[in-house]
């Protein structure tokens, strides 16, 4: 059973951008770039026909597309740093976005995140590397930032399980209003969503 979640994409120019903090961290594994995202809501484990319902209901999200800049460099675990990430610039389209998706999944019956929602993208996981070196890399790079790029539509994505997550597939994508439509029509199948990913 594929793990679900809903996510945004990072379009090609600010993951290059992001692809330039690989490096320099003893212990770090670092994500594939085509595997960067920004998760909006985890999901997990669910049957069938529970993914089809989650689906039909995100249907009814419409939202406008907007701006959204990566900015700043952090870690999770801070006496055993376990993930280094990237930051997002404050957005009230993106926490509206991500509370709507929140309230749909809990009307049907998925249980609350635990966390708050902290917006960010995962550059890679930890495996013993020292707190030292995590705030030497962090303090090296603490300027990081994107040009804005814009959020033209959000996805439902899939990993199996693997180490280190991912391969990530699009199961489905819906468009935010105001987006290009050729880059943003809805997507049906994993085919598809592998040749928009490219």
């Amino acid at each position: 059973m594929p793990r679900l979640f809903t996510a945004l994409e990072i379009p090609r120019d600010a993951a290059l951008s992001l692809s330039l903090l690989r490096g320099g961290l003893p212990g770090a594994r670092w994500i594939d770039v085509e595997n960067y995202h920004l998760t909006l809501r985890f999901i997990g484990d669910v049957e069938g026909h529970v993914a089809d319902e989650i689906a039909n209901a995100l249907d009814r999200v419409h939202r406008p597309s907007f701006p959204l800049t990566l900015s700043g460099v952090g870690a999770f675990g801070q006496k055993k740093p376990h993930a280094v990430w990237a930051g997002v610039s404050a957005s009230p389209d993106l926490s509206a976005l991500q509370a709507e998706i929140e309230r749909i999944c809990q009307r049907l019956g998925i249980p609350a995140d635990p966390r708050k929602f902290m917006p960010h993208v995962t550059l890679a996981r930890l495996r013993n590397s020292s707190p030292l070196d995590v705030a030497q890399y962090l303090s090296a790079r603490g300027n990081f930032s994107t040009l804005p790029f814009r959020v033209s539509r959000f996805v439902l994505m899939s990993s199996r399980h693997s180490v280190g997550g991912g391969p990530y597939i699009v199961e489905e994508a819906w468009p935010l209003s105001g987006a290009d439509s050729r880059a943003s029509s809805r997507v049906a199948s994993a085919s598809d969503a592998s040749r928009i990913m490219r």
